[in-house]
């Protein structure tokens, strides 16, 4: 199959195209400058030079695709919008003929109350509140033939990089302590990117409309916290915050940090045969892996 995607040059991006090369797919990239070409292409990717505004080079790869992954993203107060443009000239190009994998995240559902599955209520923080609207704009096109699918990872880590990285363990290299909210009893979301990427893949066979929570493990942010200081090589080292505390250090993304949440995986696993490998993300932080 002939697969674009965006943001193949980023966290996620990279453990995507290389699940999708060994599943024995052709892909195809969007590189936004000469540094993000030469990394897809290292990974053995085509790069497609452009960004997320650029709509009609959007269109015109998806029209060559037989099916999407759009895992781009822009930080910017138009992040909606250019989302969602971008959803809609891919959905357009490729006109029905494969799957749109959609990328959301699961701090839309906000607190939960014990574990829940795709069909829970949805609650988002202030900063991923503008999801919800494009999410159910893009999953509403499969009534017009469109194959609309949407992924949800949950915190995602692994190989040394991503949120986790970069909010918890590089602060504690700088201060000395991992940074701790309130209590750190609140439950977070888990899943190794290598595993992401398989379900990305997987996502490609999935119908038109669904929706997959990628959690593999819901682990309380205290039992969390001494496998970050390892990783950060401050052992035992903590720093306790207020919410309000963080939300000054960090900025609004403090708060979905501050979620109680917890989140099966099983629709993914039972409907796309999702099998998560990393299924131990403490020894898995605490040792770089």
């Amino acid at each position: 199959m002939k697969v674009f995607l965006t943001g193949g040059s980023g966290y996620i991006g990279r453990a995507t195209i290389e699940a999708l090369l060994r599943h024995g797919h052709e892909v195809t990239s969007l590189a936004r400058s000469d540094q993000a070409v030469d990394t897809v292409t290292a990974l053995g990717a085509k790069a497609v030079v452009g960004d997320l505004t650029d709509l009609d080079v959007l269109r015109t790869a998806a029209a060559a695709a037989d099916g999407v992954i759009h895992l781009g993203a822009v930080n910017s107060p138009e992040a909606a919008a250019i989302d969602l443009a971008a959803a809609e000239a891919m959905l357009e190009g490729l006109d029905g003929r494969g799957a749109y994998v959609h990328t959301g995240g699961v701090w839309v559902y906000g607190d939960t109350d014990g574990v829940i599955d795709e069909t829970a209520e949805m609650n988002p923080p202030a900063i991923t509140a503008w999801r919800l609207d494009n999410e159910a704009r893009v999953l509403a096109t499969a009534t017009s033939g469109s194959r609309p699918v949407l992924v949800m990872p949950g915190l995602v880590y692994g190989r040394s990089a991503g949120l986790i990285e970069a909010f918890f363990v590089e602060p504690a290299r700088a201060t000395g302590a991992v940074p701790v909210i309130d209590d750190g009893v609140n439950h977070t979301t888990l899943v190794h990117v290598e595993d992401i990427a398989e379900l990305y893949v997987l996502a490609l066979d999935a119908p038109a409309g669904a929706l997959y929570l990628g959690v593999a493990q819901n682990v309380p942010f205290k039992e969390l916290a001494p496998a970050l200081a390892e990783a950060a090589g401050r052992p035992g080292s903590f720093e306790p915050l207020t919410a309000a505390e963080a939300a000054e250090r960090m900025g609004p993304i403090a708060e979905a940090y501050t979620l109680d949440q917890r989140m099966s995986g099983d629709r993914a696993k039972r409907e796309l045969g999702w099998s998560p490998k990393h299924l131990d993300a403490i020894t898995d932080l605490a040792k770089g892996r």
